[in-house]
C-alpha cells in the first residue's frame, strides 16, 4: 500500500519542474492528485501521463475566486481534500534601485498572497475533516539573503513565517503545517538553459553536495511530510539544498575539497 493511499491531493505549480515531480511521486504512493497551474497545455499533458485518478485545473494561485472554484471541484470530484502542496512561485532578478513597482508586487502576489489563498480555502474542508497537512515551498533563500533577489527572498522569508504562524492556528484542529527550502534544483526555474551534464553542476562547488538538485529529490521531502511518517511534525522547516543552508566552503581552511584549490 501506498504512503499517500486514500489520501487526496492538491499540488500547485504542477505543469512542470518540482511541481509536476510531486504530483507523479503522490500518484505513485496512491493519492488521488489534483494538478494546478496556469499553464493549461502543459497541465494536462502532465496529469494525463500520470493517468488514473490524476485531474487538471487551471488556476491562477493570486484569485481567491479560482482558488475557491479548485477547492470545491476537488472535493466534489474526490470527496476530501487532506494535502495542499503549495508550490507554484516565480522569481525575479534585479537590483532593489531598479525594480519596479509592478515587479516587486507581481512577485508578492504569486509568491505570498497565492500562497496564503491556498491555505485559506484549503483548511476549510481539513477543519471540517480534522485532519489535512499543508506544505509550503520556500526556498533555501527563504533561511537567508542573497543579492539581486530582494523581491524573491523577501517572498519566501514571508512563506516560512507565514507557515509557522498557519502551524499554531490549525494545529488544534488537526492540520500540520511545515515548509520545504529546496536549493538550486535542475528545473526550466533553476536551469533556465538547460545546462546538462558537469555543466549543470557549475556554481556548485562552493555548497557540500557540490551538485544541483533534481525536482524528485524536493518532491521525496513533501512526500515525507505529507505521509502519516510526519505525524507529529509540524512548524518545521526541511532545507533540501545539497547544505547550501550551512554555508559555504572556505578554501583557505583545512577541509575543503581538492577540486577547490586555488579558488578564492
Amino acid at each position: 500500500m501506498g504512503r499517500l493511499a486514500g489520501k487526496v491531493a492538491i499540488v500547485t505549480g504542477a505543469a512542470q519542474g518540482m511541481g509536476a515531480a510531486t504530483a507523479r511521486l503522490f500518484a505513485a504512493e496512491g493519492a488521488k492528485v489534483v494538478l494546478c497551474d496556469i499553464l493549461e497545455d502543459e497541465g494536462r499533458a502532465t496529469a494525463a501521463a500520470i493517468g488514473g485518478d490524476a485531474l487538471f485545473l487551471k488556476l491562477d494561485v493570486r484569485s481567491d475566486a479560482e482558488w475557491e472554484g479548485v477547492v470545491a471541484e476537488t472535493v466534489k470530484r474526490f470527496g476530501q481534500l487532506d494535502i495542499l502542496i503549495n508550490n507554484a512561485a516565480i522569481v525575479h532578478f534585479s537590483p532593489i534601485e531598479a525594480m519596479p513597482a509592478a515587479d516587486i508586487e507581481r512577485v508578492l502576489a504569486i509568491n505570498v498572497m497565492g500562497t496564503m489563498l491556498g491555505a485559506k480555502h484549503a483548511a476549510q474542508p481539513m477543519i471540517a475533516a480534522g485532519r489535512g497537512v499543508i506544505v509550503n515551498i520556500s526556498s533555501v533563500d527563504g533561511l537567508r539573503g542573497c543579492n539581486g533577489l530582494s523581491a524573491y527572498t523577501a517572498s519566501k522569508w514571508a512563506v516560512r513565517g507565514l507557515s509557522k504562524s498557519l502551524a499554531f492556528e490549525l494545529g488544534p484542529r488537526g492540520i500540520r503545517v511545515c515548509t520545504v527550502h529546496p536549493g538550486g534544483v535542475n528545473t526550466q526555474m533553476g536551469n533556465p538553459f538547460g545546462l546538462t551534464g558537469d555543466a549543470v553542476n557549475v556554481g556548485y562547488e562552493r555548497v557540500p553536495l557540490q551538485r544541483i538538485g533534481e525536482p524528485e529529490e524536493i518532491a521525496r521531502a513533501s512526500l515525507f511530510i505529507a505521509s502519516d511518517e510526519a505525524s507529529y511534525i509540524s512548524g518545521a522547516e526541511l532545507a533540501v539544498d545539497g547544505g547550501w543552508s550551512a554555508g559555504y566552503y572556505q578554501t583557505a581552511l583545512p577541509g575543503a575539497p581538492a577540486s577547490l584549490a586555488g579558488q578564492p
